[in-house]
Parts: structure tokens; sequence; C-alpha cells
């Protein structure tokens, strides 16, 4: 606390050195998650300790309120450790932005409770009625990263009035009154833990609902944080901005493991007694790290328009939204190709669960999956804007 009583915040240097220290910590923790398909209590303090879970919390509260690129950062550092464990942090710093546009009540609530952390998902598979005082809320989410460590979830439904249209709505619900349901059986980021969770007439009162809209443009409803460059970006801009660095800890841990594998090792069935000293093994690297390289930059330059609109409050142009979600595709697709490559040149005993590889492989396959960071839509989108057309998308 500083002489002014406003909480002091660390540098972007002093979190990234921080998380950067634990990545053998985490690595070691690893395994127990993927076959336990959550991450184990460990590490969720060892995470918490270091104020992973902080980042986007309001400073008011004792969080950092942190900017983009310092998420980026710290993403790629903890993608170095695990892709499981990048991917959940990743996860609950964007429902915990999306909790500081609610009402500063809610966020009260949220805050100050034992357990802050907060999971969700911006699907809208739930539905909403009015009620005296809220809504009646109903409906399943699957994907919810995190929840077995949440203490609240962030949901999205649709509100249905016999008056009005259907309105896309989100609310801010305890994850105690909601069911998990174990359903997170995957080849791919298993240490997530992304449960299904559903509620059943689940009373959510007013001030803790407010329209989807509030998020996506982004039109806060918080006084407090009214102010605050953090809360100026569009829900579906953080998002991309967040995860993006995931991809790419997870490329830089896969060049590690190779070179950590590579002293001794020979090619099979050639004349090569030294993998180290064959042209294809030149060149795959060669190729790996130029990718890596490359998709670093468009990581960084995502996070850099985000925070540079941030903090001049512009108005967003469209090609600047969609450059954006364009940046977090070619990362991963960038990161993704250069796994493949590394993979390639690793050998049949790559493929054994002791070695790191093979879920890195999975993990960047499943995290390229995902709707909103896929590539080729991203892609697409981009090229589509550049074109003059509007965007096929709200997220966005």
């Amino acid at each position: 606390m500083s002489s002014t009583g406003i909480p002091t915040r660390p540098s972007r240097e002093e979190i990234v050195e921080r998380v950067s220290a634990l990545v053998p910590v985490l690595r070691e923790q690893a395994a127990w998650s993927e076959e336990n398909r959550r991450l184990s209590e460990e590490t969720v303090a060892t995470l918490a300790e270091a104020g992973v879970f902080r980042l986007r919390t309001p400073v008011r509260y004792g969080g950092y309120e942190c900017d983009t690129s310092t998420l980026v950062e710290v993403a790629m550092e903890l993608g170095r450790a695990d892709g499981a464990i990048a991917w959940t942090s990743s996860v609950f710093w964007i429902p915990t932005w999306i909790a500081g546009l609610f009402p500063d009540r809610a966020q009260d609530e949220v805050f100050t409770s034992a357990a802050p952390r907060v999971c969700g998902t911006n699907s809208p598979t739930g539905t909403a009625v009015p009620t005296e005082g809220g809504i009646v809320l109903n409906g399943s989410w699957k994907f919810v990263s995190g929840a077995w460590h949440a203490g609240w979830q962030e949901i999205a439904a649709i509100l249905l009035r016999p008056d009005a249209e259907p309105e896309p709505i989100m609310g801010l619900v305890p994850i105690g009154d909601l069911q998990l349901v174990d359903d997170w059986h995957t080849s791919a980021l298993r240490g997530s833990g992304s449960v299904t969770t559903i509620a059943e007439n689940l009373f959510v009162p007013e001030h803790r609902i407010i329209p989807m809209g509030a998020a996506m443009r982004p039109q806060g409803l918080s006084e407090a944080n009214a102010d605050s460059p953090v809360w100026r970006t569009p829900a579906s801009l953080v998002a991309a901005a967040s995860g993006v660095g995931v991809a790419v800890g997870l490329a830089k841990a896969a060049l590690e493991v190779f070179f950590e594998r590579l002293p001794g090792r020979k090619i099979t069935y050639t004349d090569y007694t030294v993998q180290s000293e064959a042209p294809v093994t030149h060149l795959r690297i060669a190729e790996a790290v130029n990718s890596i390289d490359q998709a670093e930059f468009h990581a960084r330059r995502g996070a850099a328009t985000v925070d540079a609109k941030a903090a001049t409050g512009e108005p967003w142009k469209p090609e600047e939204r969609a450059r954006v979600r364009n940046d977090q595709g070619e990362a991963t697709r960038l990161a993704k190709h250069a796994i493949d490559l590394l993979v390639n040149i690793s050998g049949g005993s790559s493929i054994f669960l002791d070695v790191p590889l093979q879920r890195i492989a999975r993990d960047i396959q499943a995290v390229s999956l995902h709707a909103l960071i896929n590539p080729d839509t991203n892609t697409e989108l981009y090229g589509r804007v550049l074109c003059g057309l509007e965007p096929n998308t709200l997220y966005i």
C-alpha cells in the first residue's frame, strides 16, 4: 500500500519474472493435471501466490489491473510450463475482466468473496425469464475452463420477455449455485478441467445482470471502473489479446524440449549418428524458430493495438478490430506450424507419455480449434473487412 492509500502494483517486468521463476515447478505438476483432468490444488495455490489470478482484478480489490501486453508476456511464460495451466489462467482473466463491467455492487460481492476467481463463457446457451428483483435462469454451459477452482461463473443467456425481442445477457452467479458435470474426457488441454455447468431455476438478482452489448461495445455499468483504460476494449478483442500468448508459449516449450533431447540423438536407419549434424535438422530448426518469432510478433502487435486504443479512448476502426482477431489467429497458426515441425524431427520416441512434446502437440491442436481462435476463421474475417464488407460476426 502506498502512502496515498492506493494499493501498489508490481511492474510488468516483476510479474513476468515472478511467473518465469515458477516454470520448473509448474512443469512438475503438469503430469498430475493431465491424469486427473484438472489443475492440482498445489498448482492453483502456486498461481494464486504469484498473483496470476489478480492480473485483471480492479486495483481497489487488491488486483493489478494489468494491460493486455502484460497478459501476453505472462501467458507465454505459463505456456512454457504447461498448456492447461496457461489456458486456464488466461481464461480466468477474461470473465474477471467482464465482471469489472458489472455494477459496483456486484463487483463487491465477487471480489471480496472467499473465492474471487471467475470462470465463464460467452456462449448464450441458457435462458432467463424475468421475475421480481431479477431473473430465473436455466441452461447449461460447456467448456467452462477452471470451474473446479472458481468461486463465480460469468454466464451468457437469452432473456425471454413476452413484450420484447429476445435479448442476450450476461450474469454473475456463485459456482456453488451451479451443478458441475465431470464430462471433460478429452485428448488435449486435459488439465484445464473445462467441464459443463448447469443452472436449474436459479434466481439471479438484477444487479448481477448486464446486457451482452455492454461487454461487446463496451458500455459497462461500473462507476468505479468507468475511467480505467482497462475497461475500454470490446470483449472479443480482450479475449483475443488475453489468450494469444498461450500458443506462443507452447511453441517455445516445444523448442526447449527438442533441444533438451537433441544431444546424443541420431537419425535411425541413416548414416547420421548425430542428428544435430544433419542439414534437415538445421532447416527445420531454423524454420521453427522463424515461425515462433513471427508468432510472437503477432501476439505482441495485437496486444499493443488493444492497449494503445484503450489508452487514447479513440473509436475502433473495423480494420483495427479485425486485425486484432487476425493477429490472434496468425500467432496460433505460426505456433502450431513450429510445433508440427519440431514433432516431425523428434523421432518415434517422442510419442511416449513422459515426453512433454506429445502433450504440447495435442494442446496446440485444441487451442487452434477454438471457435474464436481458429486461424482460418480469423484470416477470413480480416480479409473480408479489408475488402470493404461488413464483419460476419458479432464477436469483433
